[in-house]
Order: structure tokens, then sequence, then C-alpha cells
């Protein structure tokens, strides 16, 4: 097999397609977080790759069957088995070959969106590598988080797509507590340590809505004002109110992906002064006004 980076993504290769695909009925919304596909293939082989992008594939066939997988240029021959997951982060050069008819689920990440979702949700700073590099492990957790995502996509109900974009985040969240590769405490400061950020994080979420001041943020890791400031920006790459208007931003797109709701009364709910303060913001951030952004994920 011969290797070569690739602009093309995981699925652009696979020698199949897929049974289900979250771009063909999931919001928008839910794209920011994964996307997902379930494939039924039969055997066949992918040539190497490396992507931009992470891949988690979990398989659910119930027998154990043959594969075979190239990676980094070391081949494995290996037995895969129910409930095992391969986790390949993005820039390892992987390919594959199967022995028998595949199932399996593959949920692509892409790395500055899950950098983003670990520090404002989950409050994690991840390193450069984000994920573990793992080649194959069992999980039936994970494993049964990606099954309820892709039973959500097969699902017809009303609300499976609202319902799809809960279980994502629910899915990330495992994935970043058990295989997310977190910055050690050296690599913030004595002064400003992983606890410090939580409890800033945490005070953010609570009082998003309201105004929040950079003495509030300081006095949650008992700093003064301009020394927590300093600490802040080159731990976390933002200022403390850049990183309040990230998280607003990031609040309001969850908002603006729901039906009727005014953007006045989404801009006042995120902690905005007023709409035109919100839009302004929000196309900074995102290259795009409030309004297109819901038209574009509602649409």
């Amino acid at each position: 097999m011969c290797s070569s980076m690739s602009k093309q993504t995981y699925q652009d290769i696979y020698p199949s397609s897929p049974l289900l695909k979250s771009s063909d009925v999931s919001r928008a919304s839910a794209a920011e977080l994964l996307t997902l596909e379930y494939f039924e293939a039969e055997p066949a082989s992918m040539p190497t790759r490396v992507f931009d992008q992470h891949h988690v594939l979990l398989n659910l066939k119930d027998e154990p069957h043959r594969v075979e997988n190239w990676r980094d240029g070391e081949h494995r021959d290996f037995t895969y088995r129910k409930y095992e997951i391969v986790l390949t982060p993005a820039g390892v050069e992987s390919g594959w070959r199967w022995h028998d008819t595949s199932r399996v689920i593959v949920v692509t990440l892409d790395p500055d969106k899950l950098e983003r979702f670990a520090k404002t949700e989950v409050g994690v700073l991840l390193t450069s590598a984000q994920l573990e590099s793992v080649p194959q492990f069992e999980d039936a957790d994970i494993c049964q988080a990606g099954v309820m995502l892709r039973d959500a996509l097969a699902s017809d109900e009303r609300g499976s797509a609202l319902i799809f974009e809960s279980l994502a985040r629910v899915f990330l969240v495992k994935l970043i507590q058990k295989y997310g590769l977190q910055e050690e405490e050296y690599e913030f400061s004595r002064s400003f340590t992983a606890d410090h950020y939580r409890r800033v994080l945490d005070y953010v979420a609570k009082n998003y809505s309201k105004s929040v001041r950079v003495e509030e943020l300081a006095s949650q890791a008992a700093l003064s004002t301009s020394h927590f400031a300093q600490l802040f920006k080159q731990t976390i790459g933002l200022s403390p109110m850049q990183f309040v208007m990230t998280y607003r931003v990031e609040q309001a797109k969850k908002k603006l992906a729901e039906h009727g709701t005014p953007l006045i009364d989404i801009a006042i709910g995120c902690g905005f002064s007023d709409q035109a303060h919100f839009s302004r913001i929000f196309k900074q951030l995102t290259d795009e006004s409030p309004s297109k952004y819901r038209a574009r994920i509602q649409g």
C-alpha cells in the first residue's frame, strides 16, 4: 500500500457508500460537533492516507473477523471483535484491509471544533495531539453511545435530529474524558492551574447571561486582576473577555438552532448588551451574521 497526504476524507475513499450518514438527516449545528456514517461493506481495502481529521471506528459485527491495518509504517494483522474501537488521530498514516463483511460506525471529528468543545463545554485543555492514538481497544460504553447516535439517525420520529445532537454531546464528553490528551498541570503554572481554569469556566457557565467583569473572574482564581489577565491569556490563548464572548457565541449557536426565538431575545439571554452588539461579535467570531447562521443550520 502506498501512502500520501490527502485532502480527501476517510469517507471519500471508503469502497462502499454508507447506509446512514449524519450529513443527510442531522441538524447543521450537530455537524459542528461530529459527523457519523454507518457502513456494511463487503471485504475490501483502503490505501494508506494521512487525514486532517480524527477518526473513531466502532466495530458492531457480532462475529470476530480478520482485519489488517497499516499504521505509521507498522503492519497489524489482527482479529477485530465486537465493541472494539480503533482511534486514529489526525496526522496518523493509516490504511485498511478487511477479510469479511464489516459492520462499522465511523465518527469523524474536526480538531479545531473538538478543541473548542473541550475547552468551553468540558473544561478541558487538550494537547496538540488531542486524542490518544489507540490502534485497538474494547470500550462497550463508547460503542453504545455510538449505537445510540446511529439509531437516532435511523429514526424517522419527530425530534430525532435534536436527539442526535444531544447524544453527540454525550459521545464527545465520554470520548474526551476517557481518551483526550489533557495538558498536565505543569503546562499551566503554579499560579494558574487546571483547577483555577475549571473554576473560571464554571463561573462563566453560570453567569454568561449577565454582566461579567474580569475582576469577578480573577476572584475565582484568587489572583489580582492584572496578574490573572496575563496568566489567562498565556494559558488559554484568549483574553478573559475574549473567552467570555466566545462562550456566549457558542451558547447563542444552540439557541439559534431553535425555531421562533427572536434574535433580540437570544442576544439578551446570552449576555450581549443589544442585538447590534450580538451581531457584531457573532460575525467577528464566525464570519457570518446570526441570521445567516440560523438560516444555514435550519435550512
